[in-house]
């Protein structure tokens, strides 16, 4: 309880295995010591616990039914992989979410900076808590960990290496600094509005003031009566999502699959400390 931590394996027979340990979110762990100072629970924790695969699986089905889906629909393994997707959608790094969900495909891999076995499990904290918080209006969220801080006498330079080992740069105020309590080594969550992204489009790193350049592929295009929306996907799979005057688009000339350049300044990324 005390690490959010759920240990799922086999511990007999020929297919034992060591525990794969699954982040649950701060509001499961106060439902499930609810039930454990439930009075009826004390009489015999240990029978709590000794379910039949068989009949779990069947409540899956039935719960499946009740939502309206196919039976198919609520196996445990076609859920684990909805997951996966889910997750890959709201930016977690393939590496983490093969590691979280048990998901043995070689396909999901990932360039990830050296994390260790703490800091993995910090970020599940992180992203399975991240469901449960209020939500934020910035389109592009990135979590990572401070490599640098160069300290100025009013304002200080942060730099973060995302999951994905990309460089965001930030200047933020010394007051900031302090108050956010951000040394070397602390994970933050960098947010960037969309309308602070720029595009550039083409192969070749474009020269610009801009501290902070991400190359990626244009995957969706959305065009409005007034602005259009450009949602550009890193090598990562990590999204970044600009929005545009349509003027400014169509003197941009980007389609879906074209090659562009994220561009935002250090004074655009706002950081979180949690």
């Amino acid at each position: 309880m005390k690490n959010h931590v759920v240990c799922l394996g086999r511990t007999e027979g020929a297919n034992k295995q060591g525990f794969r340990k699954v982040h649950i979110p701060l509001v499961l762990v106060r439902e499930l010591e609810a039930i454990q100072n439930d009075p009826h629970f004390c009489k015999s924790p240990d029978f709590f616990f000794r379910v039949d695969p068989a009949h779990v699986r069947r409540k899956f089905y039935e719960r499946a039914r009740e939502c309206g889906f196919p039976k198919e629909s609520g196996n445990p393994n076609s859920i684990r992989r909805s997951r996966a997707i889910e997750l890959l959608r709201s930016n977690m790094p393939p590496l983490l979410v093969q590691k979280l969900l048990g998901l043995a495909t070689p396909g999901i891999t990932a360039s990830v900076v050296d994390f260790s076995e703490a800091d993995m499990q910090h970020m599940f904290r992180y992203y399975v808590d991240k469901e449960s918080r209020p939500k934020t209006s910035a389109r592009n969220l990135f979590f990572g960990k401070v490599t640098l801080i160069r300290k100025g006498d009013i304002q200080s330079e942060v730099k973060i290496t995302t999951l994905g080992s990309y460089p965001l740069v930030t200047v933020i105020t010394n007051e900031s600094l302090a108050r956010l309590e951000l040394k070397q080594g602390s994970f933050v969550e960098a947010e960037v509005k969309a309308p602070w992204v720029l595009l550039s489009k083409g192969e070749k790193e474009p020269k610009t003031s801009a501290e902070n350049r991400l190359k990626g592929s244009v995957t969706q295009i959305v065009r409005g009566k007034i602005t259009t929306e450009y949602v550009v996907t890193l090598k990562d799979g990590t999204y970044v999502c600009s929005v545009v005057t349509n003027g400014s688009g169509s003197q941009l000339g980007i389609e879906e699959g074209n090659t562009v350049w994220a561009l935002f300044n250090a004074f655009s990324v706002i950081i979180n400390a949690g």
